[in-house]
């Protein structure tokens, strides 16, 4: 089980190895690594001096300025903005995609972009969103992307659209999402120093369907990367770009 591979492809095509199947929480995309300003479609078109300003922005919360000096620094590139973001995508799906074992189960993080998943993904990777797959005798249900943020990444979705997602998805064993349940513990970043946004709806169906295990990641250093609601294990399976571990989940 992994979670924001955020372009760490040659810890990925190891991560399955003994496992049954490799589950992937989305997130493979790196746009810029907050850790290592160098790394990412960012500092690649911008340069790490520019990469080190807006992520100092962005870590104070000072959203309106780091747009405006996106909004700079995209007016001085040539070339359409999405057509440039794109080819930066494609370059790194090229390289990440293949790097899957089979099987593997996939839902896409809020970095993602769904449309070029279909391109990219191979036969043995099945993607689901707001669907269920039996895997070794366990229900699992997943829901990919994320919530609107003022950081205005590619999948960002409704809360309305969201919850339908959840609906859908309804009771299983085990729920994998890319963002964590509404708890405070579980979606505090104790390096960022901010809340990220989690799912109240999520939360409310680990109350009433009561799975056996909720897995997600999107919060790369939790203030609690497990804790118990209910019936329900919840647990941040890891920012596997930093680590280059898979999570185990074994029964």
């Amino acid at each position: 089980m992994v979670s924001d591979v955020h372009g760490n492809a040659r810890d990925l095509a190891r991560a399955g190895e003994g496992a049954d199947a490799l589950i992937c929480l989305g997130d493979l995309v790196l746009f810029l690594d907050y850790a290592d300003h160098s790394r990412g479609i960012f500092p690649d078109l911008f340069g790490v001096a520019n990469a080190d300003l807006i992520v100092g922005l962005r870590t104070a919360r000072r959203f309106e300025e780091a747009r405006e000096l996106g909004a700079r620094l995209w007016g001085g590139v040539g070339g359409d903005r999405a057509a440039l973001i794109e080819q930066a995508v494609r370059k790194q799906y090229a390289e990440l995609f293949p790097a899957f074992p089979t099987p593997t189960y996939a839902t896409y993080g809020n970095v993602d972009m769904p449309k070029l998943w279909p391109e990219f993904a191979g036969p043995g990777t099945t993607v689901l969103d707001g669907e269920r797959v039996e895997i070794g005798g366990r229900v699992f249900g997943f829901v990919g992307g994320g919530l609107r943020t003022p950081m205005r990444t590619p999948y960002e979705i409704s809360d309305e659209e969201y919850a339908a997602k959840v609906e859908a998805v309804g009771e299983v064993d085990v729920l994998c999402t890319h963002i964590p349940p509404e708890v405070p513990e579980l979606v505090y970043d104790t390096v960022a120093r901010r809340f990220e946004r989690g799912s109240r709806a999520l939360l409310d169906a680990i109350r009433r369907t009561r799975p056996r295990y909720s897995l997600f990641g999107h919060v790369h250093q939790p203030l609690a990367p497990r804790m118990r609601i209910g019936a329900t294990e919840c647990v941040n399976v890891g920012h596997f770009a930093g680590s280059g571990k898979p999570w185990a989940l074994e029964w």
